[in-house]
């Protein structure tokens, strides 16, 4: 085993915190100002900054940027094969409301 070494002080975490913060801010503020930009557009905006948000989180603290490369390609490749499958399962429902005509 090999130790692995970190920085643990705890002005990076306030820096990580506060980078949520200010997603988090922007995202309700996005939420609240809907009528600037198309929907579409703001979903996008939204998920992109949630995943910025979750690999901040993953990263710092749950400690998985101080892991080994193989954990974290477990990681990537097991939740990669979830969005696949997710893909299947909900798009075709998805697809759904063309068929029926529904506007």
């Amino acid at each position: 085993m090999h130790d692995v070494t970190h920085d643990d002080s705890k002005g990076q975490y306030f820096w990580v915190w506060g980078a949520l913060l200010i997603l988090t801010g922007a995202e309700v503020w996005l939420g609240y100002h809907s009528s600037l930009m198309m929907a579409v557009h703001m979903l996008e905006l939204l998920l992109i900054l949630s995943i910025i948000k979750s690999a901040l989180i993953i990263g710092y603290f749950m400690h998985l940027k101080f892991e080994t490369a193989l954990m974290r390609w477990l990681l990537v490749i097991s939740v990669t094969a979830c969005f696949i499958i997710m893909y299947f399962f909900f798009f075709p429902d998805a697809d759904r409301i063309l068929k029926l005509g529904v506007k």
